[in-house]
Parts: structure tokens; C-alpha cells; sequence
């Protein structure tokens, strides 16, 4: 099967020909008539597998016909760089077809977004808050709505967005055609997202396991050890280009600051940076400028590398859901991969969970001349007065001295 099979409008076909697509992956398969077809569905598969091009062309095939520069398509996703990652893709997919698309997001100039809008575009990709924003200013019409696209729904849903998107959806037509789609949908997710399909489809392609192209290895090291350790890793394997998760923004900061100071090529992406600090990581990146990003779970959301070597969970993820997400960002496009993850006593439910979900034991390993020690803490207690003269007590009405008042 190819792509010639869902009988494209040319303008289409020669855009999906230009992009190399040949074979339809196995989301794009099973979507792709069912969305040509108008109905609602619901998407789960794996990162890397083609979600994108699976909502993004049949789209573009019904926006064909009917009126142009009015908003006609709107695309939600959780994070800045998912958004200009999609509104990248469009663009090599729209071809000759007269079709536009802009982002909306925060971070950047409002006025250059509402200029983009009154020129006319079919389709925006946005992230809800500053989307919201433009609603309630006025600078945005959603009434001509025909297509909704929720991307990475349980990003969406888990961080807090669940909110404004019912908010965004009273300015939305009840008449359209709705898709969600996502690498991970965990159980109490599942009947929000089908708040917003009606009649649905289900494609479901073995979203809870990660590509057979990824080896998986564990590090048994305590929480004192890991930034060492990593360095150490980093230094002896053939690692080309890394992604390293962390829990927190905080540590994502610290982390790649440290392994810069160790000389190693590292950049961070996570909430604190600036749109402007958040590109340049990006672009670096993916340019070669660094081969190794520090990040977090949402800011890594919107990374679309290719050629992702290995990822490292320097924090283990809450769930093995979130474990299948971080670790197929390496091994794509049939390419391997490697997923090493650091687990301290603390970690062991989980990496239970993981295990069963992937169906195997991962493999433990150690850096042969690595010292796992911790060393120990060694507090030095406060020296009693044991025999000097003793402090004399303030006399009554005297004022404290501002060093006495301070330690007082």
C-alpha cells in the first residue's frame, strides 16, 4: 500500500511525494480513510510515528473546497515548540494549494499573531492560553471552525489546559469534525478527551510500548552520584546526539549547566526560558551546535530531531506511560536507539510497571571504573562552652548590639 490509495487532490500527492513518503505508516493507515471519510476519531500510537501527516492531510484535502482566509482548522497543542513543529510540517505539506497556516502562542510579539490572522489563514495551530487571549480581545474568529485537532491530549489534559479548552470550545462550531491525538492516554484521561469527539473512531497502534528498535539499559546509582555518573557516560560511549530528562525546570537548568562547565555541549529546554532562549536551544540543537539537551517532559514536547541517538532518564518517570513517550524519541524511522535510565533504591514500583509494559527485564549494567560510593555527609556540631568566662547577660533597658540582635 502507498500513499496514491487515499487519492489525494494532485496539489497533495505531489507535496506528500516531494516530502518522501512512500509507504503509509500504521496510524496514517488506519486514520487517514476514516478522517477522509469526516468522522471524529481518537489516535493512540508511539512517538515518531507519523500522528502529524495522519491528521494534517486529511485536513488539507477537505480545506480544498469551501471559502479561503477564513479560519477553518484548529489545531491545540501544549507547548510552543509542538506548535511551530506542526506549522512546519503543514507548510511542506500544503504544496500548491494556496493553503496558510500561523501559530499562536505566548512568549512572542501579539501584535505580528493578530497581523497573520486579519491576512487570512485556513488553519492555526495554538497553545490555549494565548489563544484564549486573542478570543477575548476579539482578534480572532472561531465561528467558521469546520476541523479540530487536539495534538498530545494527555499533555493537554495532565498539565492543567483541561480549563481553557472547554472554554475555547463554546467559541467553537458543535458542528465538526473533531480528532485527538496522543503518544500516551492513561485510564482517567480516556472520558475527558471524549468530551470533545462525538461518534468516534478508535485507532489504537500499540501506543503503550516503545519501538522494537530501542534497547533499553538501567544504572542502579543513588541520587548523590547521578550528575558523576552521567558525565562518565557521556564521555566513554558513543553517544552522537542526547536527550536527557529531568523532573524538574529547576534541574534541567542546573544539569546543563554542569555539563558545560565539564566541557561537553549541552543546552536545556524547559518553562523558564524565554521564546527567543527556547528557539536558540532548539536551533542549536538540531543544527549540531549541541548534541546533548537537558529537558522536561512538557518542553520536550515539542522536539522533533531525527537521528536522536539516545535518551537518558536521569529522573525516572511517575509512569510507564510517560517512560514510552520520553523513550521513543531515539530509534525512529526503523532506526536503533538506546534508552538508558538512572534508578536509585527508590524507583524500584515503577521500573516494575515499566518492565511489564515493555514485556522484558531490562538489562542492568555498571561503568566498569566508576565509584558508585556515596560519600558521606559529615556535619560538624556547634563547640560547646565548656569552662570560659560566660556570656554576660544584657543589662536591663540596654540595647542589644545588632550582631547580638541578629543571632538572637
Amino acid at each position: 500500500m502507498d500513499f496514491s490509495t487515499f487519492d489525494f487532490n494532485p496539489s497533495i500527492a505531489a507535496a506528500v511525494q516531494k516530502c518522501g513518503y512512500i509507504t503509509p505508516t500504521p496510524i496514517q493507515m488506519q486514520a487517514i480513510p476514516h478522517l477522509l471519510q469526516g468522522r471524529d476519531l481518537l489516535g493512540l500510537a508511539q512517538t515518531g510515528t507519523g500522528k502529524t501527516a495522519a491528521f494534517v492531510l486529511p485536513t488539507l484535502q477537505r480545506l480544498q473546497q469551501g471559502a479561503r482566509k477564513k479560519v477553518r482548522t484548529l489545531i491545540l497543542t501544549p507547548t510552543r515548540e509542538l506548535a511551530e513543529q506542526i506549522h512546519e510540517n503543514i507548510g511542506q505539506m500544503v504544496g500548491k494549494t494556496g493553503l496558510r497556516s500561523c501559530t499562536v502562542y505566548g512568549g512572542v510579539s501579539k501584535v505580528s499573531q493578530v497581523n497573520r490572522l486579519k491576512g487570512g489563514v485556513e488553519i492555526v495551530v495554538a497553545c490555549p492560553g494565548r489563544l484564549l487571549d486573542h478570543i477575548n480581545s476579539g482578534t480572532i474568529d472561531l465561528s467558521d471552525i469546520e476541523v479540530l485537532i487536539l495534538d498530545e491530549a494527555d499533555q493537554m489534559f495532565d498539565h492543567g489546559f483541561l480549563p481553557d479548552i472547554r472554554r475555547i470550545l463554546k467559541h467553537v462550531p458543535l458542528e465538526r469534525q473533531s480528532m485527538v491525538f496522543s503518544a500516551t492516554m492513561p485510564g482517567p484521561i480516556r472520558h475527558l478527551v471524549e468530551e470533545v469527539l462525538t461518534d468516534h473512531i478508535t485507532v489504537q497502534v500499540d501506543f503503550e510500548k516503545p519501538a522494537e528498535t530501542i534497547s533499553h539499559v538501567l544504572f542502579q546509582v543513588e541520587q548523590s552520584r547521578k550528575t558523576a555518573l552521567l558525565k562518565n557516560i557521556l564521555k566513554k560511549k558513543d553517544m552522537a546526539t542526547t536527550l536527557i530528562f529531568t523532573r524538574t525546570k529547576y534541574k534541567a537548568k542546573n544539569l546543563a549547566r554542569q555539563l558545560q562547565k565539564a566541557g561537553l555541549n549541552a543546552t536545556s529546554l524547559q518553562g523558564n526560558l524565554s521564546q527567543n532562549q527556547r528557539k536558540l536551544a532548539m536551533d542549536g540543537f538540531k543544527t549540531g551546535k549541541f548534541n546533548i539537551m537537558v529537558a522536561t517532559d512538557i518542553a520536550a514536547r515539542g522536539i522533533d530531531v531525527s537521528g536522536i541517538s539516545h535518551v537518558v532518564n536521569y529522573d525516572v518517570p511517575d509512569t510507564a506511560e510517560a517512560y514510552t513517550h520520553r523513550t521513543g524519541r531515539t530509534g525512529r524511522a526503523e532506526q536503533s536507539g538506546e534508552a538508558f535510565t538512572f534508578v536509585t533504591s527508590d524507583d524500584g514500583k515503577i521500573i516494575k510497571v515499566v518492565e511489564r509494559t515493555l514485556g522484558q527485564t531490562i538489562r542492568r549494567e555498571t561503568l566498569a571504573d566508576f565509584d558508585y560510593t556515596v560519600v558521606p555527609v559529615v556535619s560538624h556540631p556547634r563547640k560547646r562552652n565548656t569552662g570560659g568566662a560566660k556570656r554576660k547577660p544584657a543589662a536591663a533597658g540596654r540595647k542589644k548590639s545588632k550582631s547580638y540582635r541578629r543571632a538572637a
